[in-house]
């Protein structure tokens, strides 16, 4: 199991980039959460096997179809060991 940080920045808020994120990581089966931050950029933090979570970061690239991705960043960080993914508010 891998822990990954990854800031989004783009046009990735109101275009329902979130929503799109949570339903992509419960479809590989992956926790953490997903949450807007002030400089308009989105915030995650994702755990689960590393193929998996390697995939949800190349989506991260593409988003939900109204997004603009425009810059991923990634860091490994500690595992936490959520018990879902969640949107956070």
């Amino acid at each position: 199991m891998i822990h990954y940080n990854i800031i989004v920045k783009g046009l990735v808020q109101g275009v329902r980039y979130r929503q799109a994120t949570k339903n992509k990581a419960q479809e590989l089966k992956l926790n953490g959460f997903v949450r807007n931050m002030p400089d308009r950029s989105v915030y995650i933090e994702i755990e689960g096997p590393e193929s998996l979570v390697y995939q949800l970061i190349d989506w991260c690239h593409i988003g939900s179809q109204r997004a603009k991705v425009n810059s991923v960043e990634i860091e490994s960080g500690k595992v936490n060991f959520f018990d879902n993914f969640q949107i956070k508010y």
